[in-house]
């Protein structure tokens, strides 16, 4: 009598949205290590508003309200948006976000499963191009972090309150400043932007890194597959590499690229969303590929300095048309783009 193994159970979507969580802390902690009070703030508002927002709409939408509150998936994207919205956030701009975000990009498509966009982006692209000074300006991570400082600055950026002015408190980021340059007619070494250095760029550059580390485990877990992650960084390798290589003076390497900005966040927490993105893997790839170059373009080109929002909800508008023409072979059938 021969033993059959029994089939793998797939996991339910809290355990995934758990482990989304999980992978998140590296980064989260070194956000909180860098602006303190401003990046809590946000978290705190951020997991609020979508909370409140998703037991409302399911409330209106006579949807029960237990299953859907407990699997997570409302506070990742609440998390998504915390750590990708300038920390000290005023309060209103994080609450019109998660209103895009949970109301407009989620339940109107009818919940979880058939939104087209991904929420987090659509919320954040959405405050961006609404409200671009106060995107903007990050707080400089030298000034803020766990102490009266800090207080001041959370006052200040949140409530419009206290003792400090925020203008001073806040500047452009790495990728803002050397675009503003590039567009200028400056080149890189004039600047002014040094790339290792500490809090600033470097900063970011650990951020990246620490990103890429959870993404790495939730690779590890099985969460996510390789396709899109590898897809995209090779792309925005590839094209950041063939400009850098025919004017270095005006075109930032790939090492800046990959380094700077939302890009491991984009690549391994945003992309990979398995509602919105490609589900075959040749189409996996075109999708995250896609979302590489027009990341490239607009960063380099374009007028937003970061482009992780903008290059996903396009490419998720193709993933329809990617899933019917990439779906794999059936044996005796031919390929659907063959006469």
């Amino acid at each position: 009598m021969t033993q059959t193994t029994p089939p793998r159970t797939l996991p339910d979507v809290a355990t995934l949205m758990r482990q989304v969580l999980y992978a998140l802390l590296p980064g989260t902690a070194l956000l909180l290590y860098l602006y303190g009070f401003g990046l809590l703030s946000n978290l705190i508002l951020a997991c609020l508003c979508a909370w409140g927002l998703e037991a409302l709409m399911l409330h209106l939408r006579q949807r029960p309200l237990p299953p859907f509150l407990s699997d997570y998936s409302v506070i990742v994207t609440g998390w998504l948006l915390a750590v990708s919205l300038p920390a000290c956030s005023p309060w209103w701009l994080i609450l019109i976000s998660m209103v895009f975000a949970v109301v407009i990009g989620k339940h109107l498509y009818g919940g979880l499963g058939q939104n087209p966009f991904n929420p987090a982006m659509l919320g954040y692209a959405a405050v961006l191009i609404s409200f671009p000074l106060e995107m903007t300006r990050w707080p400089d991570p030298a000034r803020t972090g766990f102490d009266a400082a800090g207080l001041d600055a959370l006052l200040a950026g949140v409530f419009g309150i206290g003792s400090l002015h925020w203008d001073s408190l806040s500047g452009a980021t790495p990728l803002d400043q050397v675009r503003m340059a590039l567009h200028g007619g400056k080149s890189l070494v004039d600047s002014g932007m040094p790339l290792f250095s500490w809090p600033r760029t470097l900063g970011w550059n650990l951020l990246n890194l620490a990103w890429l580390g959870g993404g790495l485990w939730l690779l590890w877990q099985r969460v996510i597959s390789w396709h899109i992650p590898v897809a995209l960084l090779g792309s925005l390798t590839l094209f950041s590499g063939l400009f850098w290589l025919l004017d270095p003076g005006h075109y930032a390497s790939p090492l800046f690229h990959l380094l700077q900005g939302a890009t491991m966040l984009g690549a391994f927490f945003i992309a990979t969303d398995p509602v919105t993105a490609s589900t075959t893997p040749l189409g996996k790839i075109l999708y995250a590929g896609g979302i590489g170059a027009f990341v490239y373009i607009i960063r380099t080109w374009g007028g937003y300095p970061d482009a992780m929002a903008f290059a996903v909800l396009i490419m998720n508008m193709a993933v329809p048309l990617l899933d019917h023409y990439t779906q794999p072979r059936v044996y005796g059938h031919r390929h659907r783009w063959l006469p």
